[in-house]
């Protein structure tokens, strides 16, 4: 399942994601936030199941079982790019500028900043055609209301 769902990411012209896709691949990019520093913390942890049920009206279990598989496929992938072009191309805007939100609110979750996890969000940003203005509104709004 991992593997065709890093398959269907891959296709030369991504078509829409799937809503259970774009949840993983979502998921998967929080995931790979959260480990960067090398530091899976369980302040992350909550933090991407609490994204993933209030993103996707998820209940606990459900968020607990996406994010347990996100950890597999985000072990399975070999690099960032594998999430972030799909969600580039099909994803529109507005929410892409809600992906990186999303990454810094895990980021900053712990209440510090990580400048491996800022790279990660910055490259991120870069990947998924989000401005630097507006990764670092997004930041701004998420640092006032952790």
């Amino acid at each position: 399942m991992i593997a065709d769902f890093l398959k269907r990411l891959l296709k030369p012209e991504p078509e829409q994601l799937a809503p259970l896709d774009a949840q993983l691949a979502l998921t998967s990019l929080l995931v790979r936030l959260a480990r960067a520093d090398g530091y899976y913390a369980a302040d992350e942890i909550i933090r991407i199941e609490k994204i993933a049920m209030s993103r996707f009206g998820l209940s606990k279990g459900d968020a607990r079982a996406l994010r347990e598989e996100a950890e597999r496929v985000e072990a399975d992938a070999p690099d960032t790019v594998r999430f972030t072009r799909a969600i580039k191309e099909t994803v529109p805007y507005e929410d892409r500028v809600g992906v990186i939100e999303a990454l810094w609110q895990v980021a900053l979750s712990d209440g510090e900043r990580d400048q491996d996890e800022d790279a990660l969000v910055r490259l991120v940003s870069s990947l998924i055609g989000v401005s630097d203005m507006d990764s670092a509104k997004a930041r701004k709004s998420v640092s006032t209301g952790i």
